[in-house]
This record gives C-alpha cells, structure tokens and sequence, in this order.
C-alpha cells in the first residue's frame, strides 16, 4: 500500500505585473522579463508538481463607507446639525429598494483654543479653554448595483458629505468557486503526473508523496495603486535657468491580478473590479520507491564440530 500524507498550508503567491499600455509606461521603464516558463525540477530524487488556478468572481453586494464631521460651539448644536445632514440624505438614500445603512459613532470631543493671560511685569501665559465641540461619525451604505453609488454620492454632497472612505465587496459564492478550483486543480494535477509518468517511462504508484495547498484571496480595494500623469519636458537646461515644475496629476487605478502566472483561470475576462481567489497544490513525489519488504533475518548453524552453515528459513506471510 502506498501511503500519502495530506499537509494544509497557507500559500503566499508573489506576483509581478507589468502595465502594457497607457500613460503608466512615462513611468515605469523597467523592462520585464516576458515568456517566463515555470519547470519543475527534481530536488534531491524529488519532483515537485505544481497546479496554479485563479477565479475572477463579480461581487453581489457592497458597502460603501463616508465619513463626516461636525463642528459646533455647544453639544446640543453639533448634534442637531450632524443629524440634520444625517436624517436629510437617508431619507432620499432609503427610497432606492434593497439599501441598508448603519451610521457607526467614532468620537464625540471638545475642541480647544489659546487664550493669552496677560500678565504685568511677566511673560504672556496661553491657555488652552474649550470652544466649541468636534462629532465624527461613518455612514455604511450597502448596496447591489455599483451604479447606483453615483447616486449616493449626488445626495450626499448636498448635505455636505463628501469623504468617500472605501469602498467593500463581498460575493455569496466563494465557497462554491473554491471547490470548483480545488477539481479543476485536482484534474490538470493527474494529467500532469501522467506525462511524467510517460516521460520518464515509469510508474509513480509506489512513490512515496506529499500534497500541499491553499488560498489567497484578493479585494478590489487591495489593487489600486497610484499613478502620476507625468511627462517631462525635453527642452535642455543650463544650470543658470529657473525652472517651475507645473503640478502633476495624481490618481489611482485598478491593478488585478493577470492571469499569465496561472494553469486555468475561471472567468478569465476582466471587465469591473471583481474579487481574485487564487489556489495552488503542489506534489511533491520521491522517486525512490518504497521497501513494503519485512527486514529480511539471516540464521546461521554452527555444527558440534565447530562448522558454521547458513540456514535458508522462508520469510513468514504474518
């Protein structure tokens, strides 16, 4: 009987990406290595088979986060005002079918000024007296359809809500498309220690084997990432010229996941935004086969004259 041991770990994938067209490229003049082949190569009498399988999933739902603040001199104003821009926009929001919202507290201090303390014959003393009151809360807005954001932030900014915190994504079929990942993996891994097998001309049955696997899963908003319109002027510069840099547009954009790196994607095309679950195994085979043989025994005789013989007993089927 062959035995296989099953070890569960978590991968850490590293990945490397470069944008192949757009303004990006005034930037980033690194050239990458392109065609890269993965081979797996025997270590020590030992083949590794790795299968790599990435799933791009659209999101059902999400929850849009804003923040607000409010300044007033009392406690009663900060209040009154903070949920008079509150109220306003949930009531529009809340027209729209299938929206939930939680308003979540984060802090409720007093806010501080100098005031000098004049003094004959000495320094001016400056302390610090309360003058008035900060309120912060976060508004979460959930929703299905990503258009319709837009729309919240339309009201929003009417009641003067304007700092779009981050934006969460969340979908109800991952644990469906994890399994879908570990057959389709389990599949392309068979075939793939088949070709060995034919390759090499022998048979892996015997072989001693461990597997190793796991996820990654990576959101929309971990694949931003910043970029600078920016392109320099040619014109030469003498060391004796000002020069006055114009400011640069900063934005971000959406970086995912390409799917070069991997051995079968599901839904490869990207269009949106969407949630990347990521799987890999890897099989880790020791082509020196197995002894199931019991440790063989050798008896020897030795005869009343001294004479050594070796006895040839047949090894028990116990």
């Amino acid at each position: 009987m062959k035995n296989i041991l099953f070890l569960t770990s978590a991968f850490f994938f590293q990945f490397t990406f470069a944008q192949f067209s757009g303004n990006i490229n005034y930037q980033n003049q690194v050239r990458y290595q392109e065609n890269n082949i993965s081979i797996n190569v025997p270590v020590d009498n030992h083949i590794v088979i790795s299968i790599k399988g990435m799933a791009n999933v659209k999101a059902d739902k999400y929850v849009a986060i804003f923040s607000l603040t409010q300044v007033a001199e009392t406690a009663d104003e900060v209040n009154s005002l903070m949920d008079r821009r509150l109220n306003t926009a949930l009531n529009q929001i809340k027209i729209n079918k299938g929206i939930e919202t939680y308003v979540d507290m984060i802090s409720f201090v007093p806010v501080y000024q100098y005031a000098v303390e004049k003094k004959i014959f000495s320094r001016k003393t400056y302390n610090e007296v309360p003058t008035g009151f900060e309120l912060k809360k976060n508004l979460h807005i959930q929703f299905s359809d990503p258009s319709q954001l837009n729309e919240f932030i339309s009201v929003l900014s009417k009641n003067e809500i304007y700092d779009l915190v981050r934006v969460d994504y969340f979908a109800n079929s991952l644990e469906t498309i994890k399994k879908d990942l570990m057959n389709k993996a389990k599949i392309a891994l068979q075939e793939k220690v088949k070709n060995y097998e034919t390759l090499l001309g022998e048979s892996f049955a015997n072989s001693e084997k461990s597997i190793n696997d796991g996820f990654q899963l990576k959101l929309p908003t971990e694949m931003y990432k910043s970029y600078e319109a920016y392109n320099s002027s040619s014109l030469a510069l003498t060391k004796l010229a000002n020069l006055n840099q114009a400011n640069k547009s900063t934005t971000l954009y959406y970086q995912p996941v390409f799917d070069k790196e991997f051995d079968f994607v599901i839904n490869p095309t990207i269009l949106e935004p969407v949630i990347q679950v990521m799987y890999e195994v890897k099989l880790v085979i020791n082509k020196e086969k197995k002894n199931d043989n019991k440790e063989s025994k050798s008896y020897i005789l030795i005869t009343p004259n001294g004479e050594m013989r070796d006895l040839n007993i047949p090894k028990s089927n116990k």
